[in-house]
Formats: C-alpha cells, structure tokens, sequence
C-alpha cells in the first residue's frame, strides 16, 4: 500500500477551516458530506499503518451503538448516588467498575471509582488521593513515567523524586532505596508503571512493597498509586505474569479504555480504595450529588461503550487477545534481529524497542513514536503480522544490504532492483497460496543486514 499522500491530507485540512456555504450563504451538505467522506478515506488508510501508538484501531464492534449519538448524557458526580438528572449511563459505568473490581480483587463494598477521560485523569486522580493521605509526603516515581506524573506533582505542588531505571525501563530499587532512606522523615506517595510509556517496562511491587518495609515504612506510611493504563488488560491474562491485586497494600489502579480493550473515545477506569476517596468527596448541593472526581462533568457515552465491549468479549477472548499480541511482539522482534536491527521485548510486554530509523518519512507513514535513538512498535490487536512483515521489509529503505534464502539457491547477495523484484514475487506466490487454501510460499525473504546512520 503506498503511503498517505500528503497533498490530500493539505488540501482536507484546508477545507475544514470554514464552513462550506452555498451562493445564498446556507451549509452545502453535498460538499460537506464529500469533505467526510474523504475524511474517513484518510482514516482507513492510516490505520493501516499505525504501529507506534497503543490504540486498538479496530471498532466495527460499536456501530450498533451509533443511535445513542442522538442523546446527551452527562455523569457528573458520584456515581453510586441517584440524583435528579436523568439523561445519564451512571447504572452501566458501575457495571464497568464492578467487572474492574473484581479483576483486581476488591470487595464491592470496599471499592469507589469512576470511568476517567483517558490515563492522565487516572493518575492525577490517583497521586491525588495520596497528596490528601499525606499532605507532607514526597512522590517518587521512575525517570520511565508517564509525563502526567510530572504534570502531576506540578499542579500539586508536590515533593518529588525521580528514581533511576534500569535498560528495561523497570525502576531502579537499589535507588529507590537510598532515596527513601533520605526521606525516611516524611511518608511515601509511589506511583508504579505497570508497564512503562516507551518500553513496557513492568515495576515489580512486592519488591516496592519489601524495599518499603526494610526502609522503615509502616503502611500507614506510604500509598501506592499502579499506573496499568495499557498492561493491566493484559497481565491478568497471561500465566506467571505480575499479579495486580488490592490485596497488597496499594492504594488505587487505573487503566485505559481507548487501549488494550479498543474504545472508540480516549477513556480510562480508575479503581481506588473507598476509605482513601471519602476524604476527597463534597456534597454539591446544584448537582443533588457528591463528587470526588477530577473533571466534574464526564461523557455518559464511554461507560457504555466499554460496558459494551466487556459484555462481548468473555474472559477467554481477552485471553486469547493478550496472547495473540505477546506472540505477534515476539515474532517481530525476532523479525527485526534477523534482519541485523537491535531490538528489545521485556517479558509480559507487547512493546518491541529499536534502533530509530533515519526517514522521517518512514516515521510518519507507520507513525512511530521516537525518543532519542530509539523508536517502538506496540503490538496491539489489530496489528496482524503481514503488517509486522511489511513494515519490516520496508523498514530498510535504501540504506539496506539484503540476502534472499532459498531452497535452489541457497544465499545470495542482491541489488536493490533485484530485492524489489523478490519481495513482489513472494507476495504473489503468498497470495496464490493463500487463495488456493495453502501454507505460505516456501521461500522466506530474510533481512540480513540493515546499514542505517542512526542519529
């Protein structure tokens, strides 16, 4: 498939800046459908092609919801409290919560949360309710975090350490150590990635748990805060995989929506334990309500949507879901090495890290997100491995030295026109296969070594 052409994205872009008017000054819907429509051909196209970013691209699923466009539904306030606003999903968003509830080990009657805009809101709210907790105490959370957290201890006006990771992205506990030794005088608000942004990297919370303890702190000393925006749809899945559980002594849990389990809008779930929250509620008298939430008013789409989602996908399919993406994430990496590029995959995480491509271009069409030197691929479950084996094979570009394995010819050094003829070749013995209900092509295009100027 070619890449986005950019001109049509400009020339879109342009006519969205003002309303498209006939002669007498009244909307020209016939433009304006043209205009989404074409909108919509942008989109198709580039969701083929979106490997950098951890979205769940796929959402046929929720058509047969379209007809609740028609209504405005607002949740604001608490949402285990009736009020005297009708036009909300409040009864669906604690069916949400429950299934989350249950998930992460929490007693019905032990738990208080609500369905978030996105993660960001999940971790204000979270590293919110240990600020109130302890007013005096100091944030540490690894150089790996989110960029909310920082945002967070910004807003809040709050203490913090930045503990050192290690290659992985998983923090670093010697440091940690040391640094709540220093501070053994004030209590310890932690915010733990249960899967880093950038490398998947997993904070191991017993050994927080442990290094706590051996520093001195008693538990009612310290709060945890687990940010499982995009693993904590899929660690409960996997065998042996890190258990995220309210029986240790963590504090809250929130998790992404628009993730792993593919809502359509950004939303998030945050789970906290209710005697934390009770200190944050107020009863606002306009709204007939409590609220102990960041945003006051929140959409009553995104309940339902997710309600939705889970109500379809039974525990066995999240299962096979978490599973098809680690094995995809290894084929990959796998795919990557062979083909001469460094590449790293934690254990448990559906995020591959490599060496940054020099085109820019080749960035932008498979929209990869780039720190430094690096770049990754978050396998998700819309990604399928013929769109792994393209965007490795064009990964190369024209810096690439290629080896093509065969049966008759064994190995064999190629020019470019020779590769381009190849890879064509194969995909077409891969498509008569496939329509003739056969294996792949016997012949493997093998990626031997990519000569690249990494900046």
């Amino acid at each position: 498939m070619e890449g986005l052409n950019p001109n049509k994205v400009k020339i879109l872009s342009n006519g969205c800046h003002d309303p498209i008017l006939e002669d007498g000054g009244e909307l020209n819907f016939d433009s304006t459908t043209h205009l989404l429509h074409d909108y919509m051909k942008i989109l198709d196209e580039r969701a083929t092609m979106l490997l950098g970013y951890p979205h769940n691209i796929y959402c046929d699923e929720y058509v047969a919801l379209a007809p609740l466009l028609r209504y405005h539904l607002n949740n604001f306030g608490d949402p285990f409290t009736e009020n005297n606003y009708g036009m909300h999903s409040r009864h669906f968003e604690v069916g949400v919560l429950d299934w989350f509830s249950k998930l992460w080990e929490i007693e019905k009657d032990q738990y208080w949360g609500y369905v978030t805009h996105c993660g960001t809101e999940g971790n204000l709210h979270g590293i919110l309710l240990g600020r109130e907790q302890f007013p005096d105490g100091i944030l540490y959370a690894s150089g790996e975090s989110h960029y909310s957290v920082l945002k967070a201890a910004r807003m809040y006006k709050m203490e913090c350490e930045v503990i050192g990771t290690l290659l992985t992205g998983e923090m670093d506990y010697h440091d940690l150590r040391s640094k709540l030794l220093l501070n053994k005088n004030k209590p310890a608000i932690l915010h733990l990635n249960i899967g880093t942004t950038f490398k998947g990297g997993i904070d191991n919370l017993d050994v927080v748990i442990e290094t706590l303890k051996e520093c001195g702190y008693s538990q009612d000393k310290f709060y945890i805060h687990c940010d499982a925006a995009l693993c904590g749809l899929i660690l409960p899945f996997l065998k042996n995989a890190p258990k995220i559980t309210f029986k240790k002594p963590i504090g809250s849990v929130s998790v992404s929506g628009h993730k792993f389990l593919g809502c359509p809008m950004p939303c998030g779930i945050q789970i906290a334990r209710k005697k934390h929250v009770d200190i944050l509620s107020r009863n606002i008298e306009y709204i007939a309500s409590i609220d102990a939430t960041i945003s006051g008013s929140r959409g009553g789409h995104a309940p339902i949507f997710l309600w939705y989602s889970l109500s379809k996908k039974c525990h066995t399919t999240l299962q096979d879901d978490a599973k098809r993406c680690i094995q995809n994430a290894r084929y990959l990496k796998d795919s990557l090495r062979n083909s001469g590029i460094s590449a790293m995959l934690n254990e448990h995480s559906i995020t591959v890290v490599f060496e940054r491509p020099l085109e820019q271009e080749f960035i932008h069409k498979w929209q990869l997100s780039c720190e430094r030197d690096m770049t990754h691929v978050v396998v998700m479950p819309g990604v399928t491995t013929q769109m792994l084996d393209n965007f490795v094979i064009e990964s190369g570009g024209k810096d690439i030295e290629v080896a093509v394995m065969t049966k008759e010819h064994g190995l064999n050094q190629l020019e470019e026109a020779e590769i381009d003829a190849i890879v064509a070749e194969i995909e077409t013995e891969k498509a008569a296969a496939e329509a003739a209900q056969k294996g792949p092509a016997e012949r493997n295009l093998v990626l031997l070594k990519f000569i690249l100027n990494y900046p």
